[in-house]
C-alpha cells in the first residue's frame, strides 16, 4: 500500500487505497475526490525538484512512475481556454504563456523557443547545456568558483547533466550568446529581471517563472492561425508592462511554488531542511542530492 499525500494551493490531503499496481486513472480519480480538480485538467508533480508526470495513459500502472510511499504529490489545475473557431473582427494580439514540458530543462527549451521565433524543439536542451559548458570552460577567469558556487570544472559537469536546473547564470550566458535581452518575470514577487539590459541589444524575449518552472511568453491573435511573435524590440516597453500584468494575475491566483517554504529531508543522512537554498547548501557540503518533502 502506498502512503501518499496530495497538496494543492488550498491545503493537503492524505491519499489512501493505492498500490504500485493501481492504474493512472485510479490515481486521477482519487485526486479528483480529494481536491475537486477534474481529472482532465490535473497537473501532478512529484519529487524534488518537483517534476511533472505524464499521465496521459490511464491504463498505465503506478509502478512505472517515480512515485514511492511517503511522497507528496503537488496537484495544480491546468487552465485550458479553447480558442474561438473564428477570429473576431476586432481581435488584437495578446501576450500569453506558451507551456513547455516540466523536464528539468524548461529554461533551455523556453529560451530556444523564444529566440527561434516560436519553434519548439524538444531535443534542444542537451545542445544548449553543452554550449553553456563550453563558454564557461573557455573563460575560467570570468567564471570562477566565486561566481559559479563550485569549481569551473565541476560546474561544467553539473550543467551538462539532464537532471539539473538552469537559473540566472545560464540566462546571463544565453543572453550574451544570442545578443538578445532576456526578461524573466517572477509570478511570486511580480518582479522582472532583465538580462543584457545595458548591452545595447535591439531585440528581447520574455520568460515567465513560477518558482520552479520557466515558460516563454508570446503574442498571439485569438482565433488566428498566424504564427506567434516571440521576439520583441527593446524599445517596446508596453510588452514589459503586459508581462508584469500576467505575473500579477498569476500571483493573485497563487499560480507559483514557494520553494523557500518546502520542508525537506535528505534521504541519505536524514537531515531536515527548509527550502531550496538549504537543500543546495547541504548538497554542496555533503554531495547528497536525494531529497524528499516531509
Amino acid at each position: 500500500m502506498l502512503r501518499l499525500r496530495c497538496q494543492t494551493k488550498n491545503g493537503s490531503h492524505i491519499m489512501q487505497g493505492l498500490t504500485h499496481q493501481s492504474r493512472v486513472q485510479e490515481l486521477k480519480r482519487k485526486v479528483e475526490e480529494l481536491t475537486g480538480i477534474a481529472s482532465d485538467v490535473q497537473k501532478i508533480l512529484v519529487g524534488f525538484p518537483p517534476s511533472s508526470l505524464d499521465l496521459q495513459n490511464g491504463d498505465a500502472h503506478l509502478k512505472d512512475y517515480p512515485i514511492k510511499s511517503g511522497d507528496t504529490l503537488i496537484v495544480e489545475e491546468q487552465k485550458n481556454t479553447p480558442r474561438p473557431t473564428a477570429p473576431r473582427v476586432d481581435a488584437a494580439p495578446v501576450l500569453a504563456r506558451r507551456v513547455v514540458p516540466a523536464d528539468n530543462s524548461c529554461l533551455f527549451t523556453s529560451v530556444h523557443y523564444a529566440v527561434g521565433g516560436g519553434v519548439h524543439d524538444p531535443a534542444c536542451a542537451p545542445e544548449m547545456r553543452r554550449l553553456i559548458a563550453q563558454i564557461v570552460s573557455s573563460g575560467p577567469a570570468a567564471y570562477s568558483e566565486a561566481v559559479l558556487g563550485k569549481s569551473n570544472e565541476d560546474y561544467c559537469a553539473w550543467i551538462s547533466r539532464a537532471d539539473t536546473w538552469g537559473g540566472a547564470i545560464e540566462v546571463s550566458i544565453l543572453s550574451e550568446f544570442y545578443r538578445c535581452e532576456i526578461c524573466v518575470v517572477d509570478t511570486q514577487r511580480v518582479r522582472m529581471d532583465r538580462f543584457g539590459e545595458d548591452a545595447g541589444y535591439s531585440k528581447r524575449v520574455l520568460l515567465i517563472y513560477d518558482g520552479v518552472h520557466y515558460d516563454p511568453l508570446q503574442k498571439e491573435t485569438p482565433g488566428s492561425d498566424a504564427p506567434p511573435q516571440t521576439v520583441f524590440s527593446t524599445a517596446d516597453d508596453v510588452v514589459l508592462a503586459q508581462a508584469l500584468e500576467l505575473a500579477d494575475e498569476a500571483r493573485r491566483k497563487q499560480q507559483y511554488t514557494d520553494m523557500n517554504r518546502f520542508v525537506l529531508r535528505c534521504a541519505v543522512c536524514q537531515t531536515g531542511l527548509v527550502g531550496q537554498r538549504e537543500a543546495r547548501e547541504h548538497a554542496k557540503q555533503t554531495g547528497h542530492t536525494d531529497f524528499g518533502e516531509v
